[in-house]
Order: C-alpha cells, then structure tokens, then sequence
C-alpha cells in the first residue's frame, strides 16, 4: 500500500497524541537535559519511518504527509551538533561524499526522466491493444476464429451472446482482495462493467496534478444514470507515493436504486400500534463506495488517536484497491478471468513459502549444530584437559541429585 502518512492533533483540548511525534524532537549532544530554552532538532530517521517512508508499511496512514509536514517545517534545518562536533578528517571526508551524492542525484533526475518517457513511450503501445480488448468485450468486434480452437456447437439454439459477458466482474471477482468488495446485492449492477482504465498523470507545472485516474465505463442500466466512473489518486510527487488525496465520481442513483445503502423499518414509538413504521436509510457494503473516498483532515483540524487509527486503515485499503486495479487487474484482465493469473499467484506464494521454509530449515540446521555442540560437551567430562564430570554436568544444567551418603558408591 508505494511512503504516505503524516501526524495529526488530538481532539477537542488535549494536546496532541500522534504516535511517536514526541520522537522527532532531541536536543544538542552537548546540552543539560534540564536546559529547556534549547531549540529543538529533528530526528530525520524517526521522520522517516512515521512518513512510511518505502513503502505502503509505514506507520502512519497514506495521504496525510502533508498535516505533518505542516507541523515540521519549522524543525527543518536546525543542526544537533553532531556533525560539528566530529574531528576534521571525518568532516571532511562526509563532505567528500555529499559531493558524491549530488552526483548520484543528478543521475538520479534523469533516470526518473527517462522512466517517465519510457512509460509514456509503451502507454501509448498498449492503448491500441486496450481498445481491442474492449470492442470484443463489448461484442462490436468479433475475432475470427483462432488457431487450436473448433466450434464445439455450445450455445446453438439458444439466445446470440454479444461479446464476453460479465468479463469485467469475473476478473475483479478472481481476485481476493476484490472479490471482498463486490457484494451480492453488486453483482446485477458490475454485469454492466464494459470496461475499466487507467491514465497516468505526470504534472509538470504548479497546477499540473501527479497520480493516477481509473475510469469505469459502464452501459446504460437500470441503477445509476452516469457512464463513466472514475477514482483519482493524487500523489504528492511523481515518483514518490506519498497520496495527498482521492476524489471519486458522485454517482447519480436512481430512485431506489442506490446500493450503498440500505432502507430499515423501525417502530415508531408515537402513535401505538397503528403507527407507520419509520423508514430510515443505513449505510451497507458496497463495491460503489470505493467512489466515495474518506476526506482527510484540514491541517488545523484535530482528531483524536481513535479516529487516526481507522482513517489510515480506510486510507490504506482504498489505495490498495487502487493499485491492485491500476497493476494487475488492467494490465492482465483477461488472465485474471481464465483464471491463470491466480496460478501465477500462488506459484509466487508457493515460492515465498519456499525461502520461508529455507530459512526456517536453516534456522533448525542451526539449533540442531547448537544442541550436537553441547552434547558433544557433556560426554567428554572428566578426561585429561577437560572438567570434571559433576562439573560439566552442573555447568549444563544436568546435575543429579547429591545421593545422601549411605547410596554413596564407595
């Protein structure tokens, strides 16, 4: 779930209580712990693993860097003093390597330039093969017969199918993570899915946004009047994934259609008996939800440990549908409706339980090595050079019991 996260206040008075921000805060090496007039430092490696910084892993939520970010921008750039206080050859020799570093940096940049270019390059490659996909998904093309396939007569007499029914919901459904969010009550809806895509978007200039739109085109039916469905995810930078926000598409239902919630009768308690039951809407399970993303909180907005806790979870759920969508699903769709893509899955799981088991056999290899070492120890007491028996027996936690003195062996 691609670093993201970000600190956030505590609610109502209290003072704020994001795990670990008091970490970030140390003082000069050299200072009384009681010199409280001292400005405080920022510890970058504690900063580093509350941003979640490589990967989806981190500690705090995706998208909320930038509340963070806020609250340290007037740490950054203060020295502890460390780097000062090394002798000069040391010194000199981490200058030495920020030169190297600016060097790295520099091809760095124009590694990430080139990527950029090499994805744009095959973007537009793949789009052409996209389109067919498509049009036979949709039945506006139908391919011409293919090598090792004959007509087997199936579906002869019976209604002319168009296309490749349900395609788009069979793929998603093949994946487990997917198949949790499309519910039943989904299902009659998804059959609409016509197809799914993803644009990639590079900003270039201050209004330019980086990140990535998914785009659901669905045909007309009997639920929601909209087309085209979209979720965009907007990254803070191009190459780093720190998720600033997600907007999706409203979608406009139609009366008594909506499937993000569901109708509750309830009692009235006025009225008695004879009374109409109340009729209220709830919220319920629902793939469709994932176009109605959390909204993430205003930089001076507080919230308590609670609330943080569960907006990352959403977050980090809602950014893995995403990229699950955007990596596998569009790019593979068709194995992942045969099917082949799972075995693709499990022979990875399969070959990560292997180094799993590796490891572990390794692991007993050694204790096994451990345990031969001490046995080998313990029936060698009491020959020349080495300790003697009661002794060694002792110092292995083996020593028997001292026989009272008439069991004593003369």
């Amino acid at each position: 779930m691609a670093g993201l996260g970000t600190a956030l206040p505590a609610k109502g008075k209290k003072k704020s209580k994001t795990p670990g921000t008091e970490a970030l805060v140390v003082r000069d090496v050299d200072e009384e712990e009681d010199d409280e007039e001292s400005d405080p430092t920022v510890d970058f490696s504690a900063l580093a693993k509350k941003m979640g910084a490589g990967g989806m892993g981190g500690s705090l939520p995706p998208g909320l860097a930038k509340a963070l970010q806020g609250k340290l921008d007037g740490l950054v750039g203060k020295s502890s003093g460390y780097i000062e206080g090394l002798p000069f050859k040391v010194r000199n020799a981490v200058k030495f390597m920020e030169t190297l570093q600016s060097e790295h940096d520099d091809l760095e940049e124009k590694f990430l330039e080139e990527k950029r270019a090499l994805e744009e390059k095959y973007a537009k490659l793949y789009e052409p093969l996209y389109t067919k996909r498509a049009d036979v998904v949709a039945g506006r093309t139908v391919p011409p017969v293919q090598e090792g396939m004959e007509d087997d007569g199936k579906g002869e007499g019976e209604a002319e199918v168009a296309g490749v029914p349900d395609f788009w919901m069979v793929a998603m459904k093949n994946h487990e993570v997917l198949d949790e969010q499309i519910t039943e009550r989904d299902e009659p809806a998804m059959k609409f899915l016509a197809d799914v895509k993803c644009e990639t978007m590079h900003g270039e200039g201050e209004e330019e946004e980086n990140g990535f739109k998914l785009s659901f085109h669905f045909l007309p039916n009997p639920y929601f009047d909209n087309s085209v469905l979209t979720k965009s995810y907007y990254m803070a930078d191009d190459e780093d994934p720190i998720l600033e926000r997600a907007e999706g598409t409203e979608i406009q239902w139609k009366q008594g259609k909506n499937l993000t919630v569901k109708l509750m009768k309830k009692k009235s308690k006025k009225g008695g008996k004879n009374a109409k039951p109340i009729v209220k809407e709830e919220p319920c399970e629902s793939f469709f939800n994932f176009f109605t993303p959390p909204k993430l909180p205003d930089e001076d907005d507080e919230i308590g440990d609670e609330e943080a806790e569960e907006l990352t979870e959403i977050m980090e759920q809602d950014y893995e549908i995403g990229s699950i969508l955007k990596d596998r699903i569009i790019p593979h769709a068709v194995d992942w409706f045969t099917g082949a893509a799972l075995a693709d899955e499990d022979s990875d799981d399969d070959e990560d339980d292997d180094e799993d088991d590796d490891e572990d056999d390794d692991e007993d290899e050694e204790e096994d090595e451990d345990e031969d070492d001490e046995e080998e120890f313990a029936i060698k007491p009491g020959k020349k050079g080495g300790i003697p028996k009661a002794a060694a027996q002792k110092e292995l936690g083996s020593a028997p019991p001292e026989q009272p003195a008439e069991c004593k062996q003369s």
